[in-house]
């Protein structure tokens, strides 16, 4: 059973982990967990309250499979919590990185999007927020999930996606990616 990691801070964008956490486990035998960068309340931008027991420290001692870093506005601010060391140590261990949304900043901070093809919410919007952005060559506008290199990147609008090139780089089979995508997507055809 694959291990995925969602990190989540005051203000994360609800939409963007749901698909993950709603049917990573229940429905493919994942073991999604719930990591902060303090354990306590987190509050989504819609209201919801989590408690997360689990810190980055904790996270690094589980040894994930896949870390993925949840969107939300903190991640443009200037107090957005500093996880590169974090990032840079899951990837070296072998892990999927993935961010989503405002968690892409998280990714080019750390530098990992300077050498892969990766998205973001729109071609300035890393340059914008993340002084020293060395990726500009490799960022793609894309409506979609971009997977490379263990390396997965959204921009907010796409948790479908994001969800299934998860999946897949987590090792769940076709199959499995297949019907997420047909299950989700289904009022769109």
């Amino acid at each position: 059973m694959a291990k995925v990691a969602l990190i989540i801070t005051q203000g994360f964008a609800d939409w963007e982990y749901a698909l993950i956490a709603g049917t990573g486990g229940y429905f493919y035998g994942l073991d999604v967990q719930f990591f902060s960068p303090e354990v306590g309340e987190v509050q989504s931008q819609g209201g919801l309250i989590a408690l997360v027991s689990k810190d980055l420290d904790d996270l690094v001692q589980w040894e994930a499979d896949a870390v993925v870093v949840v969107g939300g506005l903190i991640w443009e601010a200037d107090h957005a919590p500093d996880i590169t060391q974090l990032l840079k140590g899951e990837r070296l261990r072998g892990a999927v990185v993935a961010g989503i949304c405002g968690g892409t900043l998280a990714l080019a901070r750390a530098g990992l999007l300077d050498d892969v093809r990766h998205t973001s919410n729109g071609p300035g919007f890393l340059g914008q927020h993340v002084s020293g952005y060395a990726g500009v060559t490799q960022y793609v506008a894309s409506p979609s999930a971009i997977s490379e290199d263990r390396v997965i990147t959204a921009p907010g609008s796409a948790p479908v996606s994001f969800t299934a090139a998860l999946f897949e780089e987590v090792g769940l089979g076709q199959e499995a990616v297949a019907s997420l995508k047909t299950m989700m997507g289904a009022e769109h055809s």
